[in-house]
């Protein structure tokens, strides 16, 4: 029989060796019971590999069927990734002037959209609106080619100015799809498949057509609903593509890896973009390039990423240069969510450790907690924290009102709890598991702990015995 030091050292030994694709299963399968959706994948590369895959919960609902690695999810706006990087693929090959009108390759614009650049609309520079009142019905027709779907764009006016002020815009990725089509001179689906993303699991949206294609659902106050049939062929370069996580994945480690643009035109696209006053463009925290937006992680490591948000899906890619890393994120009903940071904390478990962190291993002995929100106090919570065979340090708060206000916005169910998984040194660093996403927790020098991504609040946490 082990003696208390041996169990002790047995307990540590474990839980500075917690295995991190564990981690990752773990916090995969909490977002998916806080978050409400019906089924989550998730999928990192790294360095130019499979590094993990994993799913949760069902792609269908009504049959009970669960999410497989190979399950397509919609990728909502992650769509505009794949238009932008045809654009810049034939600039590189010198068949697309990006800074030159969109009129001469497509002689049916009216003469307000003719002028438009490939850039602006890339960028969001170009003036065009996003969805107005006249699209109510855009999902109820099927287009065979990216141009046919140049019928949505008749008769739109500009908002602004090209090149002057941001305005995010799918019907720009409409456009910018039927260029690159002309430009090509082959059908934008074609183009995809052969191009780029050749042999990967990427390709047009068939929600209810597909064995492979997860379920679309929405939540309601009366609870989750299939989502109603949308034909998203409007819009195949801005929000009409479906991909599984591995495959997304995979594509975004062949982008880093220079598989599917040169490493030139690759940071090209990448650079930051500006406006026709040479302020840069931005969007929240994010920088805007070519198709891209650009930021940083908690440690300042450069990230480039694209989320989406849609009927029946919630999305996410982002990459890190320098890590040489990759992390798809899908979910099949729109909700809430930080899904950037989600993807970030995701991936935590392998990328680097973060160094300097204040020791704190995985407080057993916990009941309660307290502390600040915004520096005004907190009602105190019940905590409860166990380490499990495989070294996970796993927590679960119950919410006081103030967290529990916070932490459902809808429209997804709301949830009474937060959980914590454990990602450095026992609870040195960990993420905080919300309805709304991902959080990460970290220990500080006097025994508390910093919280940063629950709805941009300052939160401080203490946990007492």
């Amino acid at each position: 029989m082990l003696k208390p030091l041996a169990l002790t050292l047995l307990g540590l030994a474990l839980q500075a060796h917690a295995n991190p694709e564990r981690q990752a299963q773990a916090m995969l399968d909490a977002l998916r019971e806080l978050g409400g959706a019906p089924g989550l994948a998730a999928a990192v590369w790294q360095g130019g590999k499979p590094r993990w895959q994993g799913v949760s919960g069902l792609r269908d609902v009504e049959q009970k069927l669960p999410v497989q690695p190979d399950t397509r999810f919609r990728l909502a706006s992650v769509s505009k990734l794949f238009a932008a990087t045809a654009a810049a693929q034939l600039k590189a090959q010198g068949r697309l002037d990006v800074d030159k009108p969109v009129g001469p390759l497509l002689p049916e614009l009216e003469p307000v959209l003719a002028v438009l650049t490939p850039r602006q609309l890339a960028v969001h520079l170009s003036g065009m609106p996003h969805y107005e009142g006249r699209d109510a019905m855009r999902g109820s027709t099927h287009h065979a080619k990216a141009s046919d779907a140049l019928v949505h764009v008749k008769g739109r006016t500009l908002k602004s100015a090209p090149g002057s002020i941001y305005l995010y815009s799918t019907w720009g990725y409409t456009l910018l799809a039927a260029t690159v089509e002309a430009a090509a001179g082959q059908p934008y689906l074609d183009l995809l498949r052969t191009k780029v993303a050749p042999g990967l699991d990427i390709g047009p949206d068939e929600t209810g057509k597909s064995p492979t294609m997860s379920g679309a659902y929405a939540h309601a106050f009366d609870g989750l609903h299939p989502a109603p049939p949308h034909d998203f062929s409007y819009s195949w370069g801005g929000a009409g593509l479906a991909a599984s996580a591995p495959a997304l994945a995979e594509w975004g480690s062949r982008v880093l890896q220079g598989q599917v643009l040169n490493a030139a035109t690759r940071d090209w696209m990448w650079q930051p973009a500006q406006n026709s006053a040479g302020q840069p463009v931005t969007e929240r925290d994010f920088r805007l390039a070519f198709g891209w937006r650009l930021s940083e992680d908690a440690q300042g490591q450069p990230t480039v990423h694209h989320a989406g948000s849609t009927l029946g899906a919630r999305s996410v890619l982002m990459l890190w240069p320098r890590a040489a890393t990759s992390v798809s994120l899908l979910s099949n009903a729109m909700w809430t969510s930080s899904i950037e940071r989600s993807a970030d904390l995701l991936s935590a478990p392998f990328r680097a450790p973060v160094p300097g962190l204040a020791e704190q291993p995985c407080p057993v002995k916990a009941t309660r907690f307290t502390g600040e929100l915004d520096g005004a106090p907190l009602e105190e919570g019940r905590a409860k924290f166990q380490r499990d065979a495989d070294g996970l340090c796993r927590g679960e708060l119950s919410l006081p009102p103030a967290l529990a206000k916070l932490g459902n916005p809808g429209p997804q169910p709301a949830s009474s709890q937060w959980v914590v998984i454990g990602l450095q040194g026992g609870l040195a660093r960990a993420a905080l598991v919300t309805a709304i996403g991902l959080a990460d927790w970290r220990a500080q020098a006097d025994g508390s702990f910093r919280v940063t991504g629950v709805v941009e609040r300052s939160l401080v946490l203490r946990l007492k015995e």
